[in-house]
């Protein structure tokens, strides 16, 4: 091999090197989003003490800094989502995982869902009474499935084989969640938890994660888990996460008309957002909210209630914990 040949050689690889590096860059935008909530309805202050208020913003700002973390490092925007909804499952001040409202018959059962905007792969999980994180499973359902929804003891069994931890359906109980159940009162605390995320790498996603409604019947599953309904997310305009009165937004397919309305009439993220659950969603007298955010990481975080758990971040800098309007 000549000196002329091994010359040309290290030029290639330079130029090969300089092209990975390129493009490795190209592929990672530095700029990022987080918004997460833990649930929407009758939150005004005067129901709250000042530890009360300070518990929320912590643990609210604990699920940010950490999914923050996540994604200011190039994770992706799943990861980033599951990170934050697991620390709001594991809080028995969320009504999502330990801390869940009880069911008519007593149990805990629990409902989550995540989706993935770059793939528009989905999963999902119903019912499930001895999954400790809901939207580890629904992950798993997601990336280890032919589906993208199980229920009850299926979910559960296949948690289990993927090697989920497992626990005692006593592990969600809380002494306020069993109050509520035998009041059969509509308190401040309804805490369906969510996040939603844009990534470095310019992806979307979407989790929520819910103890449902405090005395319901029947096997009944609100949105939370439903893909469209309560989750939704697509690269192409945004991804959401919804709390509020499950029926309402399964029957107007909530997160997912946002989307819609972004695609096919071109709507703003705000202006559709604002129009299902300011205009549409009263007109029908349903309460809640939603946490949004669009591929070019604007964010919107319209409720019709009287106050929403809520913060987000921006690799900017702008961030806030908020609860009231």
């Amino acid at each position: 091999m000549n000196n002329l040949t091994i010359v040309s050689m290290k030029k290639l690889l330079f130029s090969l090197l300089s092209f990975s590096i390129s493009l490795t860059l190209f592929s990672q935008n530095p700029n990022y989003v987080v918004v997460i909530h833990g649930g929407a309805g009758n939150i005004v202050k005067e129901n709250y003490t000042q530890e009360k208020i300070d518990a929320y913003t912590q643990k609210l700002q604990e699920a940010l800094d950490a999914t923050e973390k996540i994604v200011k490092n190039g994770g992706s925007a799943i990861d980033a989502v599951c990170a934050a909804i697991i620390i709001l499952e594991d809080s028995p001040l969320f009504n999502a995982g330990k801390g869940a409202v009880f069911a008519a018959n007593g149990k805990n059962e629990l409902d989550a869902s995540i989706m993935d905007g770059k793939t528009i792969k989905a999963g999902a999980v119903a019912n499930v009474t001895t999954i400790k994180n809901p939207i580890l499973a629904a992950k798993e359902v997601m990336l280890n499935s032919a589906h993208v929804f199980l229920i009850k003891e299926g979910a559960e069994k296949f948690a289990a084989e993927r090697g989920l931890t497992i626990v005692k359906p006593k592990y969600f109980f809380t002494q306020e969640s069993w109050d509520r159940l035998k009041k059969e009162q509509k308190d401040d605390k309804n805490g369906t938890v969510g996040c939603v995320v844009l990534d470095t790498h310019g992806n979307l996603a979407a989790g929520t994660s819910t103890g449902g409604m405090s005395n319901k019947k029947w096997g009944r599953v609100g949105d939370s888990p439903i893909i469209g309904a309560g989750t939704y997310a697509n690269n192409e305009t945004c991804a959401v996460s919804a709390t509020g009165h499950g029926e309402f937004f399964i029957r107007n397919v909530v997160a997912y008309d946002i989307a819609a309305l972004m695609d096919y009439k071109g709507l703003s993220l705000k202006e559709a957002s604002e129009f299902v659950i300011n205009d549409k969603l009263k007109k029908q007298n349903a309460t809640g909210g939603v946490i949004c955010v669009d591929k070019n990481g604007n964010v919107s975080m319209p409720f019709n209630t009287k106050g929403m758990f809520r913060a987000f971040v921006k690799s900017n800098g702008e961030t806030a914990v908020l609860m009231f309007q």
